[in-house]
């Protein structure tokens, strides 16, 4: 069995995540293509202290650029991604629909997430009515402000807004797109999906467990099982393990040691193996380099977990934290927020990792600079928490 180096091995999934890919002076439809080729998805979430999840990735991976690019790939035809519970709700290009039959079937099979919503079937034809005649719609356009639970504060939701989820998961509507709002806007599929893929033959169970798999390895480019399975949160561990090793068996995987893990590497077939990665990048907590805290320590040494539903009180780092990739290693993280009132991008607090560079103040400093000229900020104002904070505030201030 081959041995890989762990600096190997994080050069190997940064390059497979994107990392290695020269730079465009002028982002365009084919960049952003090509960084979400490589991601695979996008994660989708509510946060919005700092950027929504899904546009992060993309400007990690291709710098500034104009979000509307994304708008155009997912909002318009001729649509290139989708959203629907892909890692977990995300962005998925289009021909991963066939693929994803099964775990529409499951939820069938399942009632969805709202089992008691889904037996009510007047409320379902209805809601197919309405929108099948009004066209994309959120749960606010059809429900006319229905009262909403409020024993939760995350899913106060309508029963209009459960049935639509479930309608939603089960393939019986597809995301529209969102609004200002961030709400749903929901359509039916053949308004959404172009019509080859809504004609493309769905993936049998298992066969779409292999796609799957298949894909989170291209993704990685060396990844353990569990890793592997993740990626596209395959309900079962054995589920991985069988497709792992059929693309073993065809030559697609090839199982490797890796320095300072417990358990079995898998290298993709075409997995490039860059000499060195020059990269200079703030990650979001849902980027696809940190979403699986495990292997991020395991690649980078890099202990990671997000606070926001952490007491303030109790919260080690912060708020909204971001590691900050320098080369090939996490060297920092920094706790963010786009104050938008004032048009400051505020860093509550920055902490350098034990192996950080001398350069490491410098280095994010011009990337905060660059970041908040992206998001419109006019300054950067950092706060004195955290054993990097002076001499970052120092940098952020000596730059012109």
């Amino acid at each position: 069995m081959q041995s890989i180096s762990s600096a190997q091995a994080r050069r190997i999934a940064l390059a497979a995540q994107g990392f290695a890919d020269p730079a465009h002076s002028r982002p365009t439809l084919r960049t952003l293509q090509r960084a979400v080729d490589r991601t695979g998805v996008l994660q989708v979430d509510s946060v919005n202290v700092l950027q929504r999840a899904h546009y992060m990735p993309i400007y990690s991976r291709i710098g500034p650029y104009d979000t509307d690019l994304l708008h155009r790939a997912a909002d318009r035809r001729p649509r290139r991604l989708v959203e629907y519970w892909a890692h977990v709700q995300a962005l998925m290009p289009v021909d991963l629909w066939p693929v994803m039959h099964h775990r529409r079937e499951h939820y069938r099979a399942r009632g969805g997430k709202w089992a008691v919503v889904a037996e009510d079937r007047a409320l379902e034809r209805q809601l197919l009515a309405d929108v099948t005649a009004r066209g994309a719609s959120t749960a606010r356009d059809l429900d006319d402000g229905l009262p909403r639970r409020t024993d939760h504060w995350g899913w106060n939701w309508s029963r209009t807004r459960q049935m639509l989820d479930y309608l939603f998961t089960v393939g019986d509507l597809a995301i529209a797109s969102r609004n200002a709002q961030f709400e749903i806007r929901y359509d039916l599929p053949s308004r959404v999906l172009p019509p080859d893929v809504l004609a493309t033959p769905p993936l049998a169970e298992h066969d779409a467990h292999v796609e799957l798999v298949r894909r989170a390895a291209r993704s990685h480019g060396v990844a353990t099982v569990a890793d592997l399975r993740d990626y596209y949160r395959l309900p079962l561990l054995a589920d991985a393990e069988r497709a792992v090793s059929e693309l073993v068996a065809a030559g697609e995987l090839e199982p490797v040691r890796v320095e300072g893990w417990s358990r079995t590497g898998y290298l993709h077939h075409a997995a490039r193996r860059p000499r060195r990665i020059r990269a200079r990048a703030l990650l979001s907590p849902f980027d696809p380099v940190v979403w699986e805290r495990t292997r991020a320590e395991e690649l980078f040494g890099f202990r990671y977990r997000i606070e926001i539903y952490t007491p303030a009180h109790k919260r080690e780092y912060g708020y909204y934290v971001l590691p900050f990739l320098l080369d090939d290693r996490l060297v920092a993280r920094v706790d963010l927020k786009a104050d938008r009132g004032a048009g400051v991008l505020r860093v509550p607090a920055a902490y350098a990792e034990a192996h950080a560079p001398p350069e490491t103040a410098a280095e994010l400093a011009a990337e905060l600079r660059r970041l908040a000229d992206w998001l419109g900020l006019v300054d950067v104002v950092v706060d004195p928490r955290g054993d990097l904070a002076p001499a970052l505030a120092a940098e952020v201030t000596a730059a012109p």
